[in-house]
């Protein structure tokens, strides 16, 4: 088992998912809408350290995410599915290192997340075109930012749970 979760700064670096949330820098916005951050993090974190921490990490960030916004939606059920399910299948299967899997990966988890954001207004009758198209924009945003942003946080993180070689 890996011990990402045992290194502290790695689990700080958590803290940065609602930072950018709220933060939402305009050169990462397409069309005014910012990615998953939740969904970047999430990813690399739980294809390293497995099923458990994932779903532990898909847990917190849902916690700190859901506090930021009002609303009957919470992330927390998705991205706990998401951590447990990617860490799945970095437990069972050959590593993950292409980039196109990766962005595959994070457009099904972003579609996922969104998906279960919507349910409750779709219930209430109250989905419209303009979600949709916030939705189709942050998918296809965090699958086109994917690849470079989880491949950094996976090669430095394989780093740190290998430890010392010698």
């Amino acid at each position: 088992m890996a011990a990402l979760h045992r290194h502290s700064w790695c689990g700080a670096t958590a803290l940065m998912v609602p930072l950018l949330t709220l933060a939402a820098p305009q050169l990462l916005k397409l069309d005014g809408v910012a990615p998953a951050w939740a969904v970047l993090w999430l990813l690399p974190w739980a294809l390293v350290d497995g099923p458990v921490s994932g779903t532990v990490a898909g847990v917190a960030l849902g916690l700190a995410l859901d506090s930021l916004q009002l609303g009957p939606a919470s992330e927390l059920p998705a991205l706990a599915l998401l951590g447990w399910w990617w860490g799945r299948i970095g437990r069972q299967g050959p590593p993950i290192e292409r980039s196109f899997s990766l962005g595959l990966l994070a457009l099904l988890g972003c579609l996922l997340l969104n998906l279960s954001l919507l349910v409750p207004n779709a219930w209430r009758g109250e989905l419209g075109w303009s979600q949709l198209q916030t939705l189709l924009a942050q998918t296809l945003l965090t699958a086109l930012l994917a690849p470079m942003l989880c491949s950094l946080q996976l090669l430095l993180w394989r780093q740190q749970t290998a430890g010392p070689k010698g």
